[in-house]
């Protein structure tokens, strides 16, 4: 296990559509291992395999409090499979989107299928955060950033800050 460095806005990798994994075997067992090593060590509620620069269809999410045990949960190849028509809206922030938050509206429950680290099915029902943070990692996989969901002017402001950052950072 090893904790990566994390691939920020506008890096290329966040707008790719995933590959599917094939076969759960043992380098997607380390990439979940990396994933959630790595969240932690960022201190994010969630992580999806692009935002390490792994372009697999693979996430990682754990919305308990800091201070609870934690409740890992790893998904391969995951998909929302239902969704409720009752939106919640939610301020959301992104690891590779440093210092920016916004308020988000999604469904309020789903239901995602995924495989587990040993290659078997199993299903999450979802509400409130666990269920928009799932929905935020599955988009990653997808090439979709929750700034996807705000308006045409605040997606240009924030684009522009976080380019501006990575001008004077690089």
């Amino acid at each position: 296990m090893a904790v990566q460095p994390l691939r920020i806005y506008p890096d290329e990798i966040l707008r790719q559509v995933c590959e599917p994994v094939a076969r759960v075997d043992d380098s997607v067992q380390q990439l979940l291992d990396d994933l959630g090593e790595s969240m932690y060590a960022h201190q994010g509620v969630g992580l999806a395999a692009p935002q390490i620069g792994v372009s697999r269809r693979a996430v990682v999410v754990d919305v308990a409090p800091r201070d609870e045990e934690s409740q890992l949960i790893e998904l391969v190849n995951p998909r929302v499979v239902e969704f409720s028509e009752e939106t919640i809206d939610f301020e959301e922030g992104c690891l590779s989107l440093p210092d920016e938050a916004e308020m988000v509206t999604r469904p309020g429950r789903v239901v995602v299928e995924a495989l587990d680290r040993r290659g078997k099915p199993f299903t999450v029902e979802a509400e409130g955060l666990l269920a928009v943070a799932l929905q935020h990692e599955i988009d990653h996989l997808d090439g979709r950033l929750f700034i996807d969901y705000l308006s045409r002017l605040k997606r240009s402001l924030i684009d522009r800050r976080l380019r501006k950052r990575q001008a004077q950072a690089g």
